[in-house]
């Protein structure tokens, strides 16, 4: 629960400062604007068979989209930017984060956490219908670039006596630039489920696991 508490801590500041924000802007700049952040927790696909992940891997969505409305209808086309955070936690370790191809490998019982962390540029496009009940559905695509892969390990390491130590690494190779995959969102008026099924991996084919994540989880969009 440690590394829950930033996050909670997240939620509660934007939902706060979210709130006291949206009171002060027009009813047609709602309609035209959509800021929100989705908190998830990612299942990871294709991991190796010797690989077995921590329950909650836990992640977050930032992102402003602009709404084109169809016509006259309830129906609106959306197109913004955003930036996602996704991690991996796991009782294993990149053994060379350089190699040609990236390998898994058990680290023992003596560690405290292993991760890897990925954050992506993104473009959302998504279509939506919007009640006026309050009741909204959302489905779009996800285009992602990726700025940031990394891990990080707090234990001991195998054949060292160090004791435990903190290590971070930056620039895991061959990782693909680029991924995309599908979302949906259905909910009521600014809380909504959230839910990304990405098509592509997270290595390149042959350099490493054909790793890539669906994720679930919750949307607030204050305005």
């Amino acid at each position: 629960m440690k590394n829950m508490k930033p996050l909670l801590l997240v939620i509660f500041l934007f939902v706060v400062t979210g709130s006291s924000f949206s009171q002060i802007i027009s009813e047609d700049a709602k309609r035209k604007v959509t800021i929100g952040v989705d908190f998830f927790t990612d299942i990871w696909q294709g991991t190796p068979s010797n690989m077995d992940l921590r329950t909650i891997n836990q992640g977050f969505n930032v992102f402003g989209m602009y709404n084109f409305q169809l016509a006259e209808s309830n129906s609106f086309f959306s197109a913004g930017l955003g930036i996602d955070n996704h991690n991996m936690y796991s009782d294993t370790r990149i053994d060379n984060i350089t190699a040609d191809t990236i390998v898994f490998s058990p680290i023992g019982e003596v560690y405290q956490r292993s991760k890897i962390n990925l954050t992506y540029v993104t473009v959302p496009l998504e279509f939506k219908i919007k009640l006026k009940s309050g009741v909204k559905f959302g489905a779009g695509f996800k285009i992602r670039y990726l700025m940031s892969a990394k891990d990080k390990y707090i234990g001991d390491l195998p054949n060292e006596n160090r004791g435990r130590t903190n290590v971070k690494r930056k620039n895991i190779s061959n990782t693909e630039d680029w991924a995309y995959g599908f979302t949906l969102r259905v909910g009521y008026k600014s809380f909504n489920l959230f839910g990304y099924y990405q098509l592509s991996n997270v290595f390149k084919t042959g350099r490493g696991p054909e790793l890539y994540p669906i994720s679930i989880g919750l949307t607030l969009t204050p305005f």
